[in-house]
């Protein structure tokens, strides 16, 4: 689903050239859970950006399901973001003026699909994070774990292959946390997501499928789950 080969990315600050990462290689197969850990300015959400077209490498091949995607140009990235890629953030990053269902609709006005079409998977969307009775709610009137759930069903709402997960967990209490990660566990098993999640929560790595423990620009397999 995933590879980088000899991926290189470097940041220029003033005169100094900061380099993230050296010839990384990575193998993500479809279908798997992967956990990345690391400390603070390994590189793991320039990873993400990278992984979703976000953000630019200076070398290498990215290959998410078969396209080279460090070949696209930003117009054609933006078009296959938007039915590939779900991103889920920390803090949720929803529209304060609009109720759940107006949300998780977003991702779809970007497509061809008519209002009928929108509102069905939309209402799937909720359903399958357990919202059904959210669908009228503003982010103000959810709670933090709500409104996680509601990021979640706008991230899965366009059928994307790959989901992308920054810290999906840090700012929630641990029963929540929990609740979140086993939607994501759910996603993974029965829907046969791939999902590349970012944290520093060993608790939440637990969920994975495998994790990896990214310093100094490489990755090392730390573990496997249960």
């Amino acid at each position: 689903m995933v590879g980088l080969v000899d991926l290189c990315k470097r940041f220029t600050k003033g005169k100094e050239t900061i380099t993230i990462f050296d010839h990384l290689n990575l193998a993500i197969p479809r279908g798997d859970f992967v956990a990345v850990m690391g400390p603070s300015g390994s590189g793991k959400t320039t990873l993400l950006n990278l992984l979703g077209g976000i953000d630019r490498s200076n070398e290498g091949e990215i290959d998410v399901g078969g396209v080279r995607i460090e070949l696209m140009s930003e117009g054609e990235l933006a078009r296959w973001r938007a039915s590939h890629i779900g991103f889920i953030f920390q803090f949720y990053n929803l529209m304060p003026m609009l109720t759940a269902a107006q949300n998780v609709e977003l991702p779809l006005l970007l497509t061809r699909l008519d209002r009928k079409e929108r509102r069905e998977r939309v209402e799937t969307a909720l359903s399958v994070v357990g919202l059904t009775d959210r669908v009228k709610h503003y982010p103000k009137e959810m709670s933090g774990g709500q409104q996680q759930r509601v990021a979640i069903a706008r991230a899965i709402v366009s059928d994307p292959a790959l989901l992308l997960c920054d810290e999906p967990t840090g700012d929630l209490d641990r029963t929540t946390a929990d609740e979140i990660l086993t939607i994501l566990q759910l996603l993974n098993r029965d829907l046969g997501k791939t999902i590349v999640m970012v944290t520093h929560d060993p608790a939440a790595a637990q969920y994975a499928r495998r994790s990896l423990h990214l310093d100094k620009g490489h990755f090392i397999e730390k573990e496997l789950a249960a």
